[in-house]
């Protein structure tokens, strides 16, 4: 008998992967930490299924570590009798509720089995929906930036809980980063904005995050060479049939690099 942590996504329901579908059909019961998980649950399972647990909004570590510990208790012997799941919005690893519930479980019901089932993360959605491409080879850091804060150093960052977008936007603007803003994105409850002035989501919202690139930043992809003019794109120079290497950002390529995609996975080269 199995405790699953199952991710949802981002927020529509038919994001829900099929692996998490089908455990949460098969789950006897279906607990939820909050009002969004639940209402995209319902549309997979029946309300009779559903588990509410009660978490209070409070950053008292004290009171939030009774409310773990009581709904640990509440679910372990259920996981212990059946199959039962524990769902989160995005991925059950990704800034998720879950991990509070796993390192509380292995602590006091260390007999239950735990399984993850993985959900689509804000991390690369918001790629998606905000129309970002992060090219391979690319760095990109994950930064939380509550309360105003506005973390700098990377070249490209994603930032999470931009609760106070103006603020959060004027210390980028100042350590040189482009911003572009991304409000409930794949989410059904509440509207979905993508923006770079931060002035259109100064309300907080916990779903709001932030993608920051350094101004000027760029990467040049081997298929870049694509992009030319009819000129260019006949030049004798330029066709396969002129013998050169492959170049990419002006260095020439080793020819084993090839070898790499025999088997069709070239992922790593750009």
């Amino acid at each position: 008998m199995t405790l699953y942590g199952v991710g949802l996504g981002p927020g529509e329901a038919d994001l829900v992967t099929v692996r998490g579908k089908e455990i949460l059909e098969e789950c006897d019961v279906v607990y939820s930490p909050g009002r969004l998980s639940r209402t995209v649950a319902l549309k997979h399972v029946d309300e009779s299924k559903i588990g509410d647990l009660d978490f209070p909004m409070t950053k008292d570590e004290e009171k939030l570590r009774t409310a773990w510990k009581a709904a640990a208790a509440e679910i372990a012997p259920n996981a212990r009798d059946g199959d039962v799941a524990f769902v989160t919005l995005g991925d059950p690893n990704v800034y998720s509720t879950f991990g509070h519930l796993r390192r509380t479980i292995d602590a006091f019901h260390p007999g239950v089995e735990l399984e993850i089932v993985p959900g689509v993360s804000a991390v690369t959605a918001f790629a998606t929906a905000m129309g970002v491409e992060i090219e391979a080879g690319a760095g990109l850091s994950l930064r939380e930036a509550a309360s105003g804060h506005s973390p700098t150093g990377p070249d490209r960052m994603i930032l999470f809980k931009v609760t106070d977008a103006p603020a959060t936007h004027e210390g980028l603007l100042e350590a040189g980063y482009d911003v572009t803003y991304g409000r409930r994105l794949f989410m059904e409850q509440g509207e979905t904005i993508v923006t770079d002035d931060p002035a259109e989501i100064d309300e907080r919202d916990y779903y709001t995050l932030a993608y920051a690139e350094k101004d000027g930043l760029e990467v040049e992809q081997a298929t870049a060479a694509f992009q030319t003019d009819d000129s260019d794109a006949s030049s004798e120079d330029d066709s396969p049939a002129s013998g050169e290497p492959v170049t990419d950002g002006g260095e020439l390529r080793d020819l084993e690099l090839a070898e790499g995609c025999e088997g069709g996975d070239c992922g790593g080269h750009r």
